[in-house]
C-alpha cells in the first residue's frame, strides 16, 4: 500500500462513531478529574497510578489502557506517551487527554482497531511530567505567555537536560570498542537529578517499555536519536551534526509513521523551518545534552522519538480541535509501531523463562534484554537476520529469522545451561591450558582481551 494511502485508511477506520470530545486547557485538578473519568468509563480496560510527586508534590499521574491492568502479559510489549515535559509546552498534554478519551470511547463503541490495539498492547499515558511548570506557564495564558514562562520545574532545571548524561560515556566506551547499550548509571547520579527525573527513571527501570514518543512543542517535526553529537565543537543551535544511531532506519522509518500520519507534519516546511519527509536526526537539528529521548535508548529497550507538534507551544483553545484531527490518527498509528520486529521467549530446558537475556542482531551493534518473564522484543525493519540470544550460565543459541512488513515474527530461544566440569576435569583441564600458555604468552592474554565487547 503507498505510504500516502495508509494514513488516509486508517483514519477511514476511526470516523466512524468518533464521538465529540471537549476541547479545553486543563488545570492540574481538571487533570486529574479527566483522567479518574476516562477510567471510570472503563474501568475493566484501564488503571491509574502515580509514579511519583513533582517538586511541588503534585502526582505525575500515568492513564494504562489493557485488557489485563496492571499486569505485563507474556509477549505483549509496553508502549508510553509522555506530554509536557516542558510546562510550557502544553499541546501534548491537551492530545493525550484526548487519545485517553478517544481511546476509551471507541473501546465501549466496539471499534475493532481500537479493540485489538488495547488487547495487544499494554498502552501507558502520562499527560504531564511536569505539573508545577504548566500551572506557572497556565497563569499567563495563551495570550500572554513568555517563550520560557513555564519551561522548567519549580527548582528552575529544564527536565530534558536532567537525565545523566549517558552519551558521553558512551562515546568514550565507543572508542574502546565498549557497549553502546544498557549503560550503566552513575553511583552519584540519584543526587544529581530532578524528582520528575528520578521518578521517570525508576519507572523506566520497572516496565520494559519497547517503544515511546516525547511530546513538546515549538516546531512541528519527528526528531529521532541521537540528540547529543560526540564533537561537542558542534553544540551551537544550527549546526548540522548527524548522529545516527546504530538503529538510524529504524528509527527514520517510526520518524515517518508519525509524520506521514500528521495532517500536515511531512511537508516539511512549518514554523519557518524545513526538515525533509517532516523528520530530523536530533543532533542534525542542534546538539542536546542530557535529554531524555536518547537516555531511552543507551539505558534500556526502549526505542523513543521526539515528537515537536506545534509553532504555538501554548495554543489557543479555539485551536485545540483542529490540533487534535491533525494528530489523532498519527498518535494511533505510531502505537501500532510497537508490534513489528521479532519477539519471542528466552527459556531454560524446563521452560522457564531467563530474565536479563541478551539479545544481539548480528550487523546491529545494540542489544536489548529479556523482561523479567523471559520474553524479549526487539524492532526491526523487514529482512532476514542473524539473531543470538545468550545469558550468564547457559550456551547462547543463534538462529537466522525473516521479518516482514506486518506483523512480529515469533522468535523463541531455548538455552541449554553451560556444563560444569568437576574440579578433577579442571584441574586436569588447567594444567593443559597453563602448559600451553608457557609455549604462547601472549594469545591467551589477547584472546581475553578481544572476549569483552
Amino acid at each position: 500500500m503507498a505510504r500516502w494511502l495508509r494514513p488516509l485508511v486508517g483514519a477511514l477506520l476511526l470516523l466512524e462513531g468518533a464521538a465529540a470530545l471537549s476541547f479545553l486547557h486543563h488545570r492540574y485538578e481538571e487533570l486529574v478529574q479527566a483522567l479518574f473519568r476516562v477510567q471510570s468509563q472503563c474501568p475493566y480496560v484501564t488503571r491509574i497510578y502515580s509514579i511519583g510527586r513533582s517538586v511541588e508534590g503534585r502526582h505525575l499521574y500515568v492513564l494504562e489502557f489493557s485488557d489485563f491492568p496492571g499486569i505485563h502479559e507474556p509477549l505483549e510489549p509496553e508502549f508510553k506517551y509522555v506530554g509536557n515535559m516542558h510546562g510550557n509546552e502544553v499541546l501534548g498534554r491537551e492530545l493525550l487527554l484526548q487519545l485517553s478519551e478517544f481511546l476509551c470511547e471507541e473501546y465501549r463503541r466496539g471499534n475493532e482497531r481500537i479493540t485489538r490495539l488495547v488487547h495487544d498492547t499494554r498502552i501507558h499515558i502520562m499527560p504531564s511530567m511536569n505539573p508545577d511548570g504548566y500551572e506557572v506557564a497556565a497563569k499567563q495564558g495563551p495570550d500572554s505567555n513568555g517563550y520560557l514562562t513555564g519551561r522548567n520545574n519549580a527548582n528552575g532545571v529544564d527536565l530534558n537536560r536532567n537525565f545523566p548524561d549517558l552519551n558521553t560515556l558512551m562515546y568514550y566506551s565507543r572508542e574502546i570498542s565498549g557497549p553502546n547499550h544498557h549503560i550503566p548509571l552513575p553511583d552519584n547520579w540519584k543526587s544529581q537529578v530532578e524528582p520528575e527525573t528520578l521518578a521517570v527513571i525508576q519507572w523506566i527501570s520497572s516496565y520494559n517499555f519497547v517503544l515511546s514518543a516525547n511530546l513538546h512543542g515549538g516546531a512541528v517535526v519527528a526528531n529521532y536519536p541521537y540528540d547529543k553529537s560526540q564533537d561537542q565543537r558542534f553544540r551551537s543551535h544550527r549546526r548540522t551534526v548527524n548522529t545516527p544511531t546504530p538503529d538510524d532506519k529504524l528509527f527514520q522509518k517510526l520518524a515517518k509513521t508519525y509524520s506521514y500520519a500528521h495532517s500536515w507534519m511531512h511537508r516539511g516546511w512549518n514554523c519557518g523551518d524545513y526538515f525533509a519527509d517532516g523528520i530530523t536526526n536530533g543532533a542534525s537539528w542542534y546538539s542536546l545534552s542530557k535529554g531524555m529521548q536518547d537516555f531511552n535508548y543507551l539505558y534500556t529497550n526502549c526505542f523513543e522519538i521526539t515528537l515537536e507538534l506545534s509553532c504555538n507551544k501554548f495554543p489557543p483553545e479555539e485551536d485545540l480541535e483542529r490540533q487534535w484531527m491533525a494528530n489523532r490518527e498519527a498518535l494511533v498509528a505510531f502505537i501500532e509501531e510497537v508490534h513489528q520486529g521479532i519477539k519471542g521467549m528466552v527459556s531454560d530446558e524446563n521452560n522457564n523463562g531467563i530474565a536479563g537475556a541478551v539479545i544481539s542482531v548480528q550487523g546491529i551493534s545494540h542489544d536489548v534484554t529479556s523482561g523479567d518473564m523471559g520474553d524479549y522484543f526487539r524492532l526491526l525493519l523487514p529482512g532476514t537476520y542473524t539473531v543470538t540470544a545468550s545469558a550468564e550460565g547457559y550456551q547462547p543459541l543463534t538462529v537466522t529469522t525473516t521479518v516482514g512488513p506486518a506483523a512480529p515474527s515469533l522468535v523463541h530461544f531455548q538455552l541449554k545451561q553451560e556444563v560444569v566440569r568437576k574440579p578433577a576435569e579442571r584441574k586436569a583441564s588447567g594444567t593443559r591450558v597453563n602448559n600451553k600458555a608457557l609455549q604462547k604468552k601472549v594469545v591467551p592474554r589477547a584472546t581475553r582481551r578481544g572476549t569483552q565487547r
